[in-house]
């Protein structure tokens, strides 16, 4: 666990003026010789704390890119291709499937100082979810039901892992803040009274580890090795407080 702090001290003025006492028909005025001036005194003190998470489950991205003479032939055989992978994967019960990318371009060929169309590729992507110990051998399956690139393999936490690490998060800064409060306090001397100002900084939510993964054959015996990692959540605790 990572912490960073910091502090500042702040005087904060507050004016007490006195007003005339009326009693009856009498009037007293009560006037000190200057405007009594009281100071709010207040340290601000930020506490950071980073709790680690395993990652448990990957992020794959991959699909189907064939090449073909005319524009048609193309189409239709990444959407066949596509159509077999995506059956694949729902008999496999991936999560949060969707579709990324359908993409269709002519192929050129500059030779001979000319510009010259000689086929077309036709791309389309998915992506889904999985437990991060399934990844590697559903990678090697879905090669074999057609797929034919591969993009890229995310890790992350479940929400409920990053919304449990982020609770800790912030009971450890606020903690931390409030102990580094304190120690500056009876180091002067002081003793604090109460928090006058609560601050917490909206937490990024943690970046998915990427990893680049590459097919392999899909006659391979051993499947495609995927391994996850851990996944940081960071939290931030300002406190003011009156002394």
């Amino acid at each position: 666990m990572k912490r960073m702090r910091s502090l500042s001290i702040q005087p904060r003025k507050a004016w007490l003026v006195w007003v005339p006492l009326v009693v009856g028909a009498l009037s007293l005025a009560v006037l000190p010789p200057a405007i009594a001036q009281e100071i709010m005194r207040t340290i601000t003190v930020t506490g950071e704390a980073t709790e680690s998470i395993q990652t448990t489950l990957a992020q794959v991205n991959l699909g189907v890119q064939v090449q073909a003479p005319s524009a048609e032939a193309a189409q239709e055989e990444a959407a066949s291709r596509s159509n077999a992978v995506i059956e694949f994967l729902q008999s496999r019960e991936v999560d949060k499937l969707e579709t990324t990318g359908i993409s269709l371009h002519p192929i050129y060929d500059y030779s001979n100082d000319r510009q010259q169309i000689t086929g077309y590729r036709a791309t389309n992507t998915v992506s889904f979810q999985l437990p991060t110990t399934e990844a590697g051998s559903l990678l090697d399956e879905a090669v074999e039901a057609g797929a034919t690139r591969i993009d890229g393999v995310s890790f992350i936490a479940t929400d409920e892992a990053i919304a449990a690490a982020r609770e800790e998060a912030l009971r450890t800064a606020t903690q931390d803040a409030q102990e580094e409060a304190d120690v500056v306090l009876s180091a002067l001397g002081f003793q604090g009274q109460e928090i006058v100002n609560i601050q917490i900084d909206n937490a990024v939510p943690p970046q998915p580890l990427f990893q680049q993964a590459e097919a392999l054959d899909a006659r391979a015996s051993a499947p495609t090795p995927v391994i996850g990692g851990e996944q940081d959540v960071q939290a931030r605790v300002t406190l003011q407080i009156r002394y």
